[in-house]
């Protein structure tokens, strides 16, 4: 009994560590401020405008990806600024390639928000 009650309290403890995580990487991270303005103004949008349930599931897909392709290339900056202190070349390269995977993923997301609200949106307006 007191082995499964050490489990269950250290899968709560990984929650908080998780959720630590998520809050240093909003506190450290420029980036990740403005997708958490982004998200949250798309959440909002999508209730006010309805989206369907299909329509919930592909912004909230979309925004996932976001977040942990920034959540992977804040952990490789850190590490790879830990592991080559001097500018390397193989340092830029990491760094810059984990950058253009959040880059493409927010594009996508924004390809999907505009597919997905701007019909709604021109409703409005007519």
């Amino acid at each position: 009994m007191n082995k499964s009650k050490n489990g269950f309290i250290k899968r709560i403890k990984s929650f908080g560590y998780a959720f630590t995580g998520l809050f240093e990487l909003i506190k450290s991270e420029p980036n990740s401020r403005i997708h958490l303005v982004a998200t949250v103004g798309v959440v909002i949008a999508g209730f006010f405008l309805g989206l369907s349930n299909a329509e919930w599931c592909a912004v909230l897909i979309v925004i996932a990806m976001v977040w942990v392709t920034e959540a992977f290339n804040t952990v490789m900056e850190k590490l790879t600024d830990h592991l080559f202190p001097e500018h390397h070349e193989t340092a830029r390269i990491v760094k810059d390639v984990s950058a253009g995977a959040v880059l493409v993923c927010a594009i996508v997301a924004l390809v999907c928000g505009l597919i997905i609200f701007l019909p709604k949106i021109a409703v409005l307006f007519h």
